[in-house]
């Protein structure tokens, strides 16, 4: 039987994915992380520990590193921390957490708990959860990440009524991310926050980009197009996927998962041409889903 620290038998072998650049700083990120709402919010000693275990291998194993939490996610930060110290790999991990609160100094205090829960030093990302109080937190993010506590800063927000606000920021202060949501269904993201991000030199994280389980339902109605087997998709989650990483301004896709097998399909989403197989996509998208 595998132990936590040797799991590659237990699980399907995937290459390792492609990277993008953080564009404040030149640093290379793998395409796929790993979203820890609803699937990470369990107990350390509950019987769904050992399989996220088996989650955080498969990500880091596979080339990825991003895994993206918040103090709005239950017991997910904690978990988070307690499987990267199970598996002793914190260094090869990108942590991503969020301030969700209003007031300084209550945000200072939520952010040095979220340190404590993910049992490090610092973070990689803190980021403003769906911009609560943003310009406060901004403010106080500047200091911390002059003092090491965070390596980049960057804001959120999961819904499209938000994009204009996002917009406000990007344009107005220096964060080093931003993430939204973005899918095949859902492009509005394509007409002003991608471009926008390219030339403000911003990294873009995408939640949703199963388009919220929504998306995924339909179109596993129906059998997957001829031309997946050529783009290197085996099933819809590895299709939606290589839709969204295809677009060459999305530095990191973080959709949510507590299951060891999903991990390895999303990873396998991360390889190969995705350029090429986003005109694929779209072209079937337009010709036979609209």
């Amino acid at each position: 039987m595998a132990t936590p620290h040797d799991l590659s038998t237990t699980l399907p072998t995937t290459g390792r994915v492609n990277g993008r650049i953080i564009p404040s700083t030149g640093e290379r990120i793998g395409i796929i992380g790993c979203g820890t709402y609803r699937g990470f919010d369990v107990y350390e000693d509950s019987n769904s520990f050992a399989p996220l275990e088996r989650v955080v291998t498969t990500l880091l194993n596979g080339g990825g590193s991003v895994m993206d939490s918040s103090p709005m996610y239950g017991r997910s930060e904690a978990t988070t921390g307690a499987v990267l110290a199970s598996l002793g790999r914190r260094d090869e991990a990108f942590i991503a957490t969020k301030v969700w609160t209003r007031g300084r100094r209550t945000g200072i205090d939520q952010m040095k708990r979220s340190l404590e829960l993910l049992r490090t030093p610092f973070v990689d990302l803190m980021q403003v959860h769906n911009l609560v109080d943003v310009g406060t937190h901004l403010d106080t993010l500047a200091g911390w990440k002059q003092d090491g506590l965070t390596r980049y800063v960057g804001v959120t927000h999961y819904h499209g009524g938000a994009f204009a606000e996002l917009e406000t920021v990007l344009r107005r202060d220096r964060v080093d991310f931003v993430q939204f949501n973005y899918s095949l269904e859902d492009r509005e993201a394509e007409k002003r926050l991608l471009p926008l991000a390219r030339e403000r030199g911003v990294a873009v994280l995408v939640n949703v980009p199963l388009g919220g389980g929504a998306l995924l339902d339909r179109v596993s109605r129906r059998l997957l197009p001829d031309f997946a087997a050529r783009i290197g998709c085996t099933s819809w989650s590895q299709l939606l996927l290589k839709f969204v990483l295809g677009h060459e301004d999305v530095t990191c896709a973080i959709p949510g998962t507590g299951n060891p097998q999903h991990m390895a399909d999303n990873l396998a989403a991360g390889c190969g041409d995705l350029a090429q197989a986003r005109n694929e996509i779209l072209t079937w998208w337009n010709r036979d889903m609209r």
